[in-house]
Protein backbone atom coordinates (compact mmCIF):
# COMPACT_ATOMS: atom_id res chain seq x y z
CA UNK A 1 0.00 0.00 0.00
CA UNK A 2 1.56 3.47 -0.76
CA UNK A 3 1.34 5.90 1.95
CA UNK A 4 1.18 9.04 -0.88
CA UNK A 5 -2.42 8.20 -1.83
CA UNK A 6 -3.61 8.77 1.92
CA UNK A 7 -1.76 11.45 2.89
CA UNK A 8 0.84 14.41 2.23
CA UNK A 9 4.14 12.71 3.15
CA UNK A 10 7.34 14.06 3.22
CA UNK A 11 9.49 12.59 0.27
CA UNK A 12 12.26 10.42 1.43
CA UNK A 13 11.18 9.81 5.13
CA UNK A 14 10.69 6.43 6.65
CA UNK A 15 7.87 5.25 7.80
CA UNK A 16 7.69 1.40 8.61
CA UNK A 17 4.21 -0.61 7.90
CA UNK A 18 4.56 -2.07 11.64
CA UNK A 19 5.95 -0.10 14.94
CA UNK A 20 6.27 -1.54 18.87
CA UNK A 21 3.29 -0.39 21.21
CA UNK A 22 2.15 -0.90 24.46
CA UNK A 23 -1.33 -2.28 24.69
CA UNK A 24 -4.03 -3.44 27.39
CA UNK A 25 -4.84 -6.96 27.02
CA UNK A 26 -6.14 -7.41 31.06
CA UNK A 27 -7.37 -5.36 33.65
CA UNK A 28 -5.39 -4.95 36.41
CA UNK A 29 -3.83 -2.28 38.82
CA UNK A 30 -0.50 -4.03 38.47
CA UNK A 31 0.83 -2.52 35.12
CA UNK A 32 2.83 -5.25 34.17
CA UNK A 33 0.50 -7.69 34.24
CA UNK A 34 -2.19 -5.75 32.11
CA UNK A 35 -0.08 -4.47 29.76
CA UNK A 36 1.52 -6.21 27.04
CA UNK A 37 4.48 -5.05 24.05
CA UNK A 38 2.91 -5.72 20.66
CA UNK A 39 6.16 -5.55 18.05
CA UNK A 40 4.16 -6.01 14.94
CA UNK A 41 1.19 -3.29 15.47
CA UNK A 42 0.20 -1.51 11.87
CA UNK A 43 1.40 1.99 11.79
CA UNK A 44 -1.93 3.59 11.58
CA UNK A 45 -2.99 6.07 8.86
CA UNK A 46 -4.07 9.91 9.14
CA UNK A 47 -6.96 11.09 8.07
CA UNK A 48 -7.84 14.47 6.65
CA UNK A 49 -7.36 16.32 9.38
CA UNK A 50 -5.09 14.09 11.18
CA UNK A 51 -1.20 14.16 11.82
CA UNK A 52 0.91 11.30 12.36
CA UNK A 53 3.45 11.89 15.13
CA UNK A 54 6.38 9.76 15.45
CA UNK A 55 6.97 9.83 19.38
CA UNK A 56 9.92 11.24 20.81
CA UNK A 57 9.33 11.29 24.32
CA UNK A 58 6.03 9.82 26.44
CA UNK A 59 5.43 11.05 29.75
CA UNK A 60 4.11 8.73 32.43
CA UNK A 61 1.26 9.26 35.25
CA UNK A 62 0.05 7.84 38.26
CA UNK A 63 -3.14 7.64 36.74
CA UNK A 64 -1.51 5.28 34.00
CA UNK A 65 -2.15 2.39 36.64
CA UNK A 66 -6.31 3.11 36.32
CA UNK A 67 -6.34 3.31 32.93
CA UNK A 68 -4.87 -0.20 33.00
CA UNK A 69 -7.10 -1.17 35.48
CA UNK A 70 -10.29 0.08 33.77
CA UNK A 71 -11.61 2.43 36.09
CA UNK A 72 -11.87 5.54 34.20
CA UNK A 73 -14.33 3.73 31.64
CA UNK A 74 -15.26 0.23 32.96
CA UNK A 75 -17.35 -0.06 29.45
CA UNK A 76 -14.04 -0.08 27.29
CA UNK A 77 -12.92 -4.04 27.59
CA UNK A 78 -9.60 -5.04 26.62
CA UNK A 79 -7.31 -4.89 24.47
CA UNK A 80 -7.08 -0.95 24.19
CA UNK A 81 -4.06 1.41 23.73
CA UNK A 82 -2.60 3.27 27.14
CA UNK A 83 -0.28 6.19 27.40
CA UNK A 84 -1.62 9.85 27.79
CA UNK A 85 0.98 12.56 26.27
CA UNK A 86 3.34 12.71 24.03
CA UNK A 87 6.15 14.78 22.54
CA UNK A 88 7.13 13.97 18.63
CA UNK A 89 7.55 15.24 15.01
CA UNK A 90 5.18 15.10 12.68
CA UNK A 91 6.09 13.06 9.92
CA UNK A 92 2.74 12.90 7.61
CA UNK A 93 -0.80 14.47 7.63
CA UNK A 94 -4.03 14.85 5.77
CA UNK A 95 -4.87 17.38 3.58
CA UNK A 96 -6.84 19.81 5.38
CA UNK A 97 -4.42 19.62 8.14
CA UNK A 98 -1.83 20.58 5.82
CA UNK A 99 -3.20 24.30 6.72
CA UNK A 100 -1.83 24.69 9.80
CA UNK A 101 1.04 21.95 10.08
CA UNK A 102 3.93 20.31 8.15
CA UNK A 103 5.88 17.50 7.96
CA UNK A 104 8.83 17.57 10.28
CA UNK A 105 6.99 20.17 12.73
CA UNK A 106 7.43 19.56 16.27
CA UNK A 107 4.21 18.64 18.78
CA UNK A 108 2.85 17.78 21.69
CA UNK A 109 -0.29 16.41 22.40
CA UNK A 110 -3.09 14.88 25.23
CA UNK A 111 -4.26 11.78 23.96
CA UNK A 112 -5.11 8.00 24.77
CA UNK A 113 -2.72 5.94 23.07
CA UNK A 114 0.70 7.45 23.07
CA UNK A 115 3.20 4.59 24.27
CA UNK A 116 3.67 3.91 21.03
CA UNK A 117 5.93 4.43 18.27
CA UNK A 118 3.42 6.54 15.80
CA UNK A 119 0.24 7.74 17.63
CA UNK A 120 -2.46 9.55 14.98
CA UNK A 121 -3.54 12.82 16.37
CA UNK A 122 -6.11 15.19 15.82
CA UNK A 123 -4.53 18.48 14.31
CA UNK A 124 -7.10 20.73 16.24
CA UNK A 125 -5.94 18.90 19.60
CA UNK A 126 -1.98 19.33 18.57
CA UNK A 127 0.11 21.82 20.45
CA UNK A 128 3.29 23.69 18.17
CA UNK A 129 5.87 23.71 19.67
CA UNK A 130 9.90 25.41 18.55
CA UNK A 131 11.37 22.00 19.24
CA UNK A 132 11.03 18.74 20.57
CA UNK A 133 12.02 18.61 24.17
CA UNK A 134 10.91 16.74 27.30
CA UNK A 135 10.91 19.52 29.72
CA UNK A 136 7.66 20.87 27.35
CA UNK A 137 6.05 17.39 27.92
CA UNK A 138 5.97 18.01 31.62
CA UNK A 139 3.37 20.61 30.91
CA UNK A 140 0.43 18.70 29.56
CA UNK A 141 -0.70 16.74 31.93
CA UNK A 142 1.24 17.70 34.99
CA UNK A 143 1.91 21.38 34.45
CA UNK A 144 -1.98 21.88 33.33
CA UNK A 145 -3.45 20.44 36.15
CA UNK A 146 -1.78 22.34 38.56
CA UNK A 147 -2.33 25.33 36.94
CA UNK A 148 -5.89 24.60 36.59
CA UNK A 149 -6.51 23.34 39.91
CA UNK A 150 -5.35 26.38 41.44
CA UNK A 151 -6.03 28.65 39.71
CA UNK A 152 -9.85 27.58 39.69
CA UNK A 153 -9.92 26.17 43.04
CA UNK A 154 -7.27 27.28 44.91
CA UNK A 155 -8.34 31.16 45.90
CA UNK A 156 -4.70 31.93 45.96
CA UNK A 157 -3.65 35.29 47.31
CA UNK A 158 -0.63 36.70 49.24
CA UNK A 159 0.51 35.18 52.22
CA UNK A 160 -1.74 32.53 52.18
CA UNK A 161 -0.21 29.69 52.97
CA UNK A 162 -0.21 26.11 50.76
CA UNK A 163 0.77 22.95 51.56
CA UNK A 164 1.92 20.85 48.21
CA UNK A 165 1.84 17.09 49.33
CA UNK A 166 4.66 14.90 47.34
CA UNK A 167 5.65 18.50 45.70
CA UNK A 168 8.84 16.87 44.14
CA UNK A 169 6.89 15.03 42.28
CA UNK A 170 5.58 15.52 38.34
CA UNK A 171 2.74 18.43 38.96
CA UNK A 172 3.71 19.20 42.68
CA UNK A 173 6.97 20.83 41.38
CA UNK A 174 4.37 23.23 39.15
CA UNK A 175 2.50 23.66 42.29
CA UNK A 176 5.02 24.40 44.52
CA UNK A 177 6.17 27.33 41.89
CA UNK A 178 3.00 29.03 40.85
CA UNK A 179 1.80 29.27 44.49
CA UNK A 180 4.96 31.14 44.87
CA UNK A 181 4.37 33.39 41.89
CA UNK A 182 1.07 34.02 44.00
CA UNK A 183 3.06 35.40 46.85
CA UNK A 184 1.94 32.54 48.97
CA UNK A 185 4.14 30.51 51.81
CA UNK A 186 4.61 27.12 50.25
CA UNK A 187 5.11 24.01 52.86
CA UNK A 188 6.08 21.01 50.82
CA UNK A 189 6.46 17.54 51.76
CA UNK A 190 9.18 14.77 50.33
CA UNK A 191 10.87 11.63 50.66
CA UNK A 192 14.79 12.56 50.53
CA UNK A 193 17.21 15.34 51.30
CA UNK A 194 18.12 15.38 47.79
CA UNK A 195 13.86 15.48 47.12
CA UNK A 196 14.62 18.60 49.94
CA UNK A 197 17.34 20.49 47.83
CA UNK A 198 15.03 20.70 44.71
CA UNK A 199 12.41 22.09 46.46
CA UNK A 200 14.26 24.91 47.60
CA UNK A 201 15.66 25.41 44.82
CA UNK A 202 12.08 26.49 43.18
CA UNK A 203 11.33 28.65 46.20
CA UNK A 204 9.73 26.15 48.60
CA UNK A 205 9.40 27.80 52.18
CA UNK A 206 9.46 24.92 54.56
CA UNK A 207 10.34 21.37 53.33
CA UNK A 208 9.26 18.57 55.63
CA UNK A 209 10.96 15.11 54.50
CA UNK A 210 8.54 12.75 55.90
CA UNK A 211 11.24 9.92 55.95
CA UNK A 212 13.05 12.11 59.17
CA UNK A 213 10.49 14.34 60.04
CA UNK A 214 6.61 13.53 61.30
CA UNK A 215 4.25 15.75 59.46
CA UNK A 216 1.64 16.66 61.38
CA UNK A 217 3.93 17.16 64.42
CA UNK A 218 5.67 19.94 62.46
CA UNK A 219 2.36 21.39 60.98
CA UNK A 220 0.91 21.73 64.67
CA UNK A 221 4.39 23.45 65.83
CA UNK A 222 4.96 25.75 62.78
CA UNK A 223 1.27 26.29 61.55
CA UNK A 224 -0.66 26.33 64.79
CA UNK A 225 -3.65 28.25 62.89
CA UNK A 226 -3.20 25.94 60.26
CA UNK A 227 -2.54 26.37 56.28
CA UNK A 228 -5.20 27.23 53.89
CA UNK A 229 -5.07 25.45 50.85
CA UNK A 230 -3.69 22.00 50.22
CA UNK A 231 -2.76 20.55 46.92
CA UNK A 232 -3.09 16.58 47.92
CA UNK A 233 -2.04 14.12 45.40
CA UNK A 234 -0.54 11.02 48.05
CA UNK A 235 -4.12 9.90 49.49
CA UNK A 236 -4.46 7.64 53.01
CA UNK A 237 -2.93 8.72 56.03
CA UNK A 238 -1.21 12.16 54.25
CA UNK A 239 -5.19 12.93 53.26
CA UNK A 240 -6.40 12.33 57.09
CA UNK A 241 -3.58 14.82 58.07
CA UNK A 242 -4.33 17.61 54.98
CA UNK A 243 -7.68 17.50 56.66
CA UNK A 244 -6.67 18.00 59.81
CA UNK A 245 -4.63 20.68 59.48
CA UNK A 246 -7.02 22.69 57.41
CA UNK A 247 -7.01 26.48 58.54
CA UNK A 248 -10.95 28.01 59.02
CA UNK A 249 -12.09 28.35 55.34
CA UNK A 250 -9.45 25.94 54.23
CA UNK A 251 -9.10 24.72 51.11
CA UNK A 252 -7.83 21.17 50.36
CA UNK A 253 -7.62 19.98 46.00
CA UNK A 254 -7.63 16.28 46.03
CA UNK A 255 -5.73 15.69 42.57
CA UNK A 256 -5.06 11.90 43.17
CA UNK A 257 -3.88 9.24 45.42
CA UNK A 258 -1.30 7.43 44.52
CA UNK A 259 -1.16 5.43 47.54
CA UNK A 260 -4.11 3.39 46.78
CA UNK A 261 -4.03 2.95 43.00
CA UNK A 262 -2.47 -0.50 43.36
CA UNK A 263 -4.55 -1.72 45.63
CA UNK A 264 -7.45 -4.11 43.95
CA UNK A 265 -10.14 -1.08 44.96
CA UNK A 266 -7.86 1.55 43.55
CA UNK A 267 -8.40 3.40 47.13
CA UNK A 268 -6.45 3.92 50.33
CA UNK A 269 -8.83 4.17 53.48
CA UNK A 270 -9.44 7.01 55.18
CA UNK A 271 -11.46 8.31 58.29
CA UNK A 272 -14.11 9.58 57.27
CA UNK A 273 -16.59 9.20 59.53
CA UNK A 274 -15.70 12.69 61.00
CA UNK A 275 -15.46 14.33 57.81
CA UNK A 276 -18.45 16.20 57.75
CA UNK A 277 -17.66 17.80 61.40
CA UNK A 278 -14.48 18.59 61.11
CA UNK A 279 -15.38 20.68 57.89
CA UNK A 280 -18.20 21.69 59.07
CA UNK A 281 -16.08 23.22 62.73
CA UNK A 282 -13.69 24.74 59.95
CA UNK A 283 -15.89 26.47 57.16
CA UNK A 284 -13.38 24.04 55.37
CA UNK A 285 -13.90 22.38 51.90
CA UNK A 286 -12.97 19.65 49.91
CA UNK A 287 -12.96 19.33 45.96
CA UNK A 288 -11.71 16.79 43.69
CA UNK A 289 -9.73 18.25 40.35
CA UNK A 290 -10.01 15.88 36.88
CA UNK A 291 -7.96 17.29 34.34
CA UNK A 292 -10.83 16.25 31.55
CA UNK A 293 -13.78 18.25 33.48
CA UNK A 294 -11.86 21.28 32.93
CA UNK A 295 -10.64 21.41 29.05
CA UNK A 296 -12.61 24.86 28.55
CA UNK A 297 -9.65 26.30 30.44
CA UNK A 298 -7.19 24.05 29.07
CA UNK A 299 -5.41 26.11 26.06
CA UNK A 300 -5.02 29.03 27.84
CA UNK A 301 -3.22 27.49 30.49
CA UNK A 302 -1.15 25.36 28.18
CA UNK A 303 -0.18 28.81 26.19
CA UNK A 304 0.62 30.79 29.52
CA UNK A 305 2.70 27.69 30.68
CA UNK A 306 4.62 27.74 28.03
CA UNK A 307 5.91 31.33 27.43
CA UNK A 308 6.50 30.97 31.49
CA UNK A 309 9.07 28.40 30.34
CA UNK A 310 10.10 30.27 27.50
CA UNK A 311 10.96 33.08 29.42
CA UNK A 312 12.58 31.16 31.97
CA UNK A 313 10.41 31.60 34.87
CA UNK A 314 9.22 28.10 35.25
CA UNK A 315 11.47 25.30 36.05
CA UNK A 316 10.18 21.84 34.24
CA UNK A 317 12.01 19.37 35.56
CA UNK A 318 12.14 15.83 33.84
CA UNK A 319 13.21 12.44 35.28
CA UNK A 320 14.73 10.41 32.27
CA UNK A 321 15.39 7.30 35.04
CA UNK A 322 19.34 8.40 35.16
CA UNK A 323 19.84 7.57 38.53
CA UNK A 324 17.58 4.11 38.71
CA UNK A 325 19.44 0.97 38.58
CA UNK A 326 18.95 -0.04 35.43
CA UNK A 327 19.71 3.34 33.75
CA UNK A 328 18.44 5.62 31.62
CA UNK A 329 14.52 4.94 30.31
CA UNK A 330 15.03 4.45 26.24
CA UNK A 331 12.52 2.64 24.47
CA UNK A 332 8.92 1.46 25.33
CA UNK A 333 10.29 -1.64 27.00
CA UNK A 334 10.82 0.84 29.86
CA UNK A 335 8.04 2.44 30.62
CA UNK A 336 6.99 -0.96 32.25
CA UNK A 337 10.51 0.31 34.83
CA UNK A 338 9.52 3.80 34.78
CA UNK A 339 5.99 3.39 36.22
CA UNK A 340 7.50 0.72 38.92
CA UNK A 341 10.02 4.03 39.69
CA UNK A 342 7.37 6.41 39.77
CA UNK A 343 5.59 4.05 42.69
CA UNK A 344 8.13 3.43 44.34
CA UNK A 345 8.86 7.24 44.68
CA UNK A 346 11.81 8.18 43.34
CA UNK A 347 11.82 10.62 41.39
CA UNK A 348 12.08 14.18 41.22
CA UNK A 349 9.88 15.98 38.32
CA UNK A 350 8.09 14.14 35.53
CA UNK A 351 9.30 11.32 34.53
CA UNK A 352 9.57 10.80 30.86
CA UNK A 353 10.58 7.98 28.41
CA UNK A 354 12.60 8.90 25.86
CA UNK A 355 11.93 6.82 22.17
CA UNK A 356 15.16 7.11 20.16
CA UNK A 357 15.30 7.73 16.18
CA UNK A 358 14.87 4.55 14.05
CA UNK A 359 18.29 4.61 12.01
CA UNK A 360 16.17 4.43 8.77
CA UNK A 361 14.43 8.04 9.27
CA UNK A 362 15.99 10.87 7.25
CA UNK A 363 13.83 13.36 9.21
Amino acid sequence: MSYSRHFLDFQGSSIPSAMKKLVVTALSPDFRRAVALRRDAPVPLPGDGELLVRNRFVGINASDINYSAGRYDTSVKPPFDVGFEGVGDVVALGLSASAHYSVGQAVAYVKAGSFAEYTVVPAKEAVPLPSVKPEFLTLMVSGATAYISLKELGGLSEGKKVLVTAAAGGTGQFAVQLAKKAKCHVIGTCSSDEKGGFLKSIGCDRVINYKTENVESVLRKDYPEGVDVVYESVGGKMFDLAVNSLATKGRLIVIGFITGYQNPTGIEPIKAEFLPAKLLKKSASIQGFFLNHYFSEYKMALQHLLKMYEKGELVCEVDLGDTSPEGKFIGLESVFRAVDYMYMGKNIGKIVVELPHSVNSKL
